[in-house]
């Protein structure tokens, strides 16, 4: 019974790890390098994501490449305000792997 409580905790930390893949245009273009690019919180480092990446997907990760992007500031209706800092993460998988985000999990 323990080992069930481990695996569905280790598997909650994966989710908690991964925010939400990024589908925009240089996204598309960096998939069809084998690469995918996922949001994920400021705190989780590349080794969390890239073991979080192999778990949920049973994919083989070869590289992460992980950047902040600050916030803008932006005003809607004459008021100021500013978006969330992100950190997002580029996995770069090993040959003959693939994810298709468009699926999810």
């Amino acid at each position: 019974m323990n080992k069930k409580t481990t695996t569905t905790e280790g598997l909650e930390v994966h989710y908690n790890t991964l925010i939400r893949p990024v589908i925009t245009e240089k996204s598309t273009i960096a998939s069809e390098h084998n690469q995918v690019v996922f949001l994920a919180p400021l705190t989780a480092t590349k080794p969390e994501i890239s073991e979080a990446v192999e778990a949920l997907f049973k994919v083989k990760v070869k590289a992460v490449n992980t950047m902040r992007v600050k916030g803008k500031t932006k005003q809607f209706r004459g008021r100021s305000f500013t978006r969330s800092t992100v950190k997002k993460a580029i996995v770069t998988l090993e040959e003959g792997h693939a994810i298709d985000v468009t699926t999810g999990l």
